[in-house]
């Protein structure tokens, strides 16, 4: 088997699949790696390690794609998004595999199987123990978590710790972080180190002794969740009525923060709207907010994806693409998740697609010209439905 690796040229995009460190194990397997130059360069990877790692170097995309029988790539590059030369470029039954954004943008999903490609959508891996070594978005959403503390500690105009000086003492910082996933907890342990006051909340009572075992409170708001964990862990989407409330009971501890971090997600759905600009106009001037569903819609009313914005006196920062500010460890992480699951779907060179296989099956985007991921097939009927 041939696995390409690929440039990437989505916007904001600086990691690489794979880190020349993780291509003897794949060699000894078998495999030969093909990687286009430059592709770990960004991510402080050069040609010349990848060549000493016992890569071919191939110039350009289009040979890459025509020789590869695996594709490998972080990110769908905005040309393949939009069903472009970078597509066309894979041959009928070649493999594809990425973080490839399947509900959000499940139109490639289509394009994929009219190209019958077989695709991988690592988004969708279940969150089942034996995946965790391949589970690309806790190794990711671990680096936002932690980059967005560091962006609101530099545009805060204050400390995060107490500090007792011979000037006086100087108060923490209060932090808010709203949603304790992956992203949140990292957060919160984040701004502990740095000496904040932290506080989160979540819709899921369960994640509760998790805050607390990591120094900070717990916020209880007197609603109750439908169905407040979807298959797989995730939040579930709620009623408009219930985020209406929440929004209200929220503001009060918005209000109260100097900085506040949400990070909440519902796959396939925009973001909820968790602070509106009423609890903005309430807070401190200079307060901050980080909003990490930007790419989503965000969860304040007033972020701007990949924008920063002040209104009432509040910055709020809505990043692009956090995980790839950190370009060098998101590559080595994302490496370590890429070749678990290679070495899962492909464990004696060739490909070896077990359907009964519970990873296999949840992961397996597109097959021999169908979409095979019910959620991506029902979100495409969706916005086919729903198109003027």
């Amino acid at each position: 088997m041939q696995i390409g690796i690929l440039n990437e040229t989505a916007e904001h995009e600086r990691r690489v699949a794979l880190v020349p460190a993780a291509l003897r194990a794949l060699r000894e397997s078998g495999a030969k790696i093909l990687v286009e130059a430059g592709a770990g360069e960004a991510a402080g990877f050069p040609d010349a390690q990848y060549a000493q790692a016992g890569a071919r170097l191939i110039a350009e995309s289009g040979k890459l794609l025509r020789e590869a029988d695996l594709v490998l790539c972080v990110a769908p590059p905005a040309i393949l998004a939009q069903g472009g030369a970078v597509l066309d470029g894979l041959r009928e039954g070649a493999v594809l595999l990425g973080l490839l954004r399947p509900l959000d943008e499940p139109e490639l999903a289509r394009h994929l199987a009219a190209r019958r490609i077989t695709a991988f959508a690592l988004e969708l891996l279940p969150r089942i123990t034996r995946a965790q070594p391949m589970d690309v978005l806790s190794s990711m959403s671990t680096l936002a978590g932690y980059r967005a503390v560091l962006l609101a500690a530099e545009a805060l105009p204050k400390l995060f710790p107490m500090l007792v000086t011979a000037a006086g003492t100087i108060s923490p910082a209060r932090v808010l972080v709203i949603g304790a996933g992956v992203a949140g907890l990292q957060a919160v342990a984040t701004a502990r180190r740095l000496g904040a006051v932290v506080e989160a909340y979540d819709t899921r009572p369960a994640v509760k002794e998790q805050v607390e075992s990591l120094g900070a409170r717990f916020v209880e708001l007197p609603l109750t969740a439908q169905g407040a964990e979807a298959a797989g862990g995730y939040a579930a989407a709620q009623a408009e009525d219930f985020l209406k409330q929440q929004r209200e009971l929220l503001a009060v501890h918005v209000q109260r923060s100097d900085v506040v971090i949400t990070t909440a997600l519902v796959p396939g759905h925009p973001a909820p709207h968790l602070i509106d600009e009423g609890a903005l106009a309430g807070m401190r001037p200079g307060s901050v907010v980080v909003d990490l569903a930007a790419p989503a819609g965000g969860n304040c009313a007033a972020t701007r994806r990949g924008q920063t914005i002040k209104l009432h006196g509040v910055q709020v920062i809505g990043p692009e693409n956090l995980p790839a500010q950190a370009a060098t460890d998101a590559s080595q992480m994302l490496s370590k998740n890429f070749t678990a699951f290679l070495q899962h779907i492909a464990p004696k060179e060739e490909l070896a697609l077990d359907l009964s296989d519970e990873i296999t099956r949840a992961t397996l985007l597109t097959h021999e010209g169908e979409i095979m991921n019910t959620a991506v097939r029902e979100r495409l009927a969706r916005i086919i439905h729903e198109a003027p």
